[in-house]
């Protein structure tokens, strides 16, 4: 595994897998989320996006983890595995809304300078509650097709998510 793609909810543990992955493989990790935001929460343009998701899939090892539906025929392509993190709606919601109380104001690691942590919207909070009816259905099948050109990886609980790390640690 030398391109590996963490995907899910939001709130579901992306980031804390990547980073964690990242200190027990050594593999470099790309949060979507710091690429994309700009200071203020601004977007990243449209095309601007595609060509720089483009250009950090062109590197030779990589963790990335993040959303970004537009993007992702294009990531799961360049992985060599895919790691889909499906756990509850009530769980994501909760580690959200954790992480923004908890974090109000403060720029979080996975996040670019001037993007201070902040309370979610109610469009936000539809998206995480949407996502296992509205998203995932449409990511397994995108993920099944994959199969056999790539390793794909679901895990369903933190337990899972905890064995899948423990893999990785050195005896």
């Amino acid at each position: 595994m030398q391109r590996i793609l963490i995907i899910g909810s939001s709130g579901a543990g992306k980031s804390t897998l990547s980073r964690a992955l990242g200190v027990a493989t050594g593999i470099p990790v790309i949060h979507l989320d710091a690429q994309f935001w700009q200071p203020g929460w601004q977007e990243t343009p449209r095309e601007m996006w595609t060509a720089r998701v483009a250009e950090l899939l062109e590197t030779e090892r990589w963790i990335m983890d993040g959303n970004y539906g537009g993007t992702l025929p294009m990531r799961v392509q360049a992985a060599d595995t895919v790691v889909l993190i499906a756990l509850s709606k009530w769980l994501c919601l909760a580690r959200v809304l954790r992480r923004s109380i908890g974090g109000y104001g403060k720029v979080r690691p996975d996040l670019n300078a001037g993007c201070p942590e902040q309370l979610p919207d109610w469009k936000f909070l539809r998206w995480i509650w949407a996502y296992e009816r509205e998203k995932l259905p449409e990511i397994l099948r995108m993920l099944h097709a994959e199969e056999g050109r790539r390793k794909v990886i679901v895990l369903k609980s933190r337990r899972e998510v905890s064995d899948f790390l423990a893999t990785f640690e050195k005896p």
